[in-house]
């Protein structure tokens, strides 16, 4: 198995290197030059097994001679043991033909953790291996960062650098990523926007002297391994509901896009999947650009679902290589364009996204709404990501195919803004329900690629 950067003008990789660089080095992302397929034999005999098994067969063809059968199934069986649910993506019915996936239950209570906790044993394999040890940069709006400090916190070949934008995470998600104590994770609050955090993530890989002097690594979506762990929950999602005799949608709430791309990804191996919805907040770029109105970047607007308050979706550069039929020299072209500002996406490219994705947008107001009326409803408590999702995907489901909305957080990770919505404080699980009390540990930092590095430099392990 290989994997093709999607700017087209970087080396071929094997499943760990690409793991392992994370970005490549023209600037693109790194995707499968071919996607395995599974037979309807294949999916349908996936019914009934555990979660940890379906993780084995699903993305075992994308490894290659990475890992043994015998490492990649110790990698998988530890990454989950940690869940707070037997099922791990356990799927509950909210309305006729609609159902909730509840990808909260591992350690930091979001869908983060189940790619996270899996990369975290499989680097930890490889570098020992090779005897390495490599300095893990990572942008967050929330989620990834906590997932990330809890999946590397006291393993031993790695340093942590989490950036994130101050005052711009909920509470709880701060103090996921402020309050562990290993030495080799440092949560680093900048002065600006995710969008400028990633962007000076990007400008790290970037810098290829510094890539090479501090040995970078990324565990942002732009990591091919964590798409592909993301890709598990939908084939045991569907096949619960039927699949492959049966077609499912997908509602997916979305900010960087990795999660819903992993649905095509799913789709491409032979998961009959009939749509997948991009679910957006006021942050809409992604619904304006599948409305025909291009890829053009606004001001960030910080809203109740902050984990979606992103204007470049990285992930969408993977998407458009496969809408422009694997043109990488169109795909750069592309992604300079948005250096000035933004881009429009051709007629064919766009018919071929639309082919795939549907789309909606849910204003603040309507998120609240949702969130009351699905308590009300269901019994169920959204966080407002999640109600995103649910709102898009019951306006758009067809009542002939069921409709999957992927539940992405826990809302006690949004306290305030479920109790605005609901006059109800979601607890903590019992086992976070110290997180208030624990020390935290936080350097603020200006948005500047040299205070940066220098950071980095100075804080990594020699």
């Amino acid at each position: 198995m290989k994997y093709i950067s999607t700017r087209g003008q970087a080396p071929e990789l094997t499943f760990a290197d690409a793991m392992l660089t994370g970005l490549a080095r023209d600037g693109g992302l790194y995707v499968p030059a071919d996607i395995p397929r599974m037979t309807a034999e294949d999916i349908a005999a996936l019914a009934g097994l555990s979660y940890e098994e379906t993780a084995f067969r699903v993305m075992r063809p994308f490894i290659g001679d990475t890992f043994s059968d015998a490492e990649f199934r110790a990698c998988i069986d530890r990454a989950y043991a940690g869940f707070g649910h037997a099922a791990r993506a356990p799927l509950v019915q909210l309305n006729e033909g609609h159902f909730l996936l509840e990808l909260f239950h591992g350690p930091t209570l979001a869908f983060k953790d189940f790619a996270m906790q899996l990369i975290g044993q499989l680097f930890q394999t490889e570098l020992a291996r090779r005897g390495e040890r490599v300095t893990i940069v990572g942008a967050t709006s929330g989620d990834t960062g906590s997932a990330a400090i809890d999946a590397f916190q006291g393993l031993d070949n790695v340093d942590v650098f989490i950036l994130f934008p101050h005052g711009r995470v909920s509470e709880v998600q701060r103090r996921q990523m402020t309050t562990p104590q290993a030495a080799n994770v440092h949560a680093l609050a900048v002065d600006g926007d995710f969008d400028d955090c990633q962007a000076r993530l990007k400008d790290m890989f970037n810098d290829f002297a510094f890539r090479d002097e501090v040995r970078l690594a990324g565990v942002n979506s732009i990591n091919w391994a964590r798409v592909l762990a993301q890709v598990v929950y939908y084939f045991t999602s569907a096949v619960s509901l039927g699949a492959p005799h049966r077609k499912v949608s997908f509602s997916v709430p979305t900010g960087n896009f990795g999660d819903v791309f992993a649905g095509f990804i799913a789709r491409a191996m032979g998961l009959p999947i009939d749509r997948l919805v991009v679910a957006t907040n006021q942050n809409d770029i992604l619904h304006r650009c599948l409305s025909g109105q291009g890829y053009h970047k606004g001001q960030t607007i910080p809203s109740i679902s902050p984990s979606m308050d992103i204007q470049v979706s990285s992930n969408f550069e993977r998407a458009l290589f496969h809408a422009y039929g694997g043109d990488g020299r169109a795909v750069a072209q592309l992604m300079d364009e948005l250096k000035a500002g933004g881009f429009e996406v051709s007629q064919g490219a766009l018919e071929a996204l639309r082919g795939i994705y549907a789309s909606g947008r849910v204003s603040e107001e309507e998120t609240a709404t949702a969130i009351a009326h699905w308590l009300r409803a269901s019994g169920e408590l959204l966080c407002p990501h999640s109600a995103i999702g649910v709102k898009v995907g019951e306006d758009l489901r067809d009542p002939g195919v069921p409709m999957i909305t992927l539940a992405t957080a826990h809302p006690a990770k949004f306290p305030a803004a479920v109790a605005a919505a609901t006059g109800v404080e979601p607890p903590l699980p019992p086992r976070m329900a110290d997180l208030y009390d624990r020390p935290e540990r936080v350097t603020r930092i200006a948005n500047d690629l040299a205070t940066l590095e220098t950071h980095v430099r100075e804080k990594r392990a020699k």
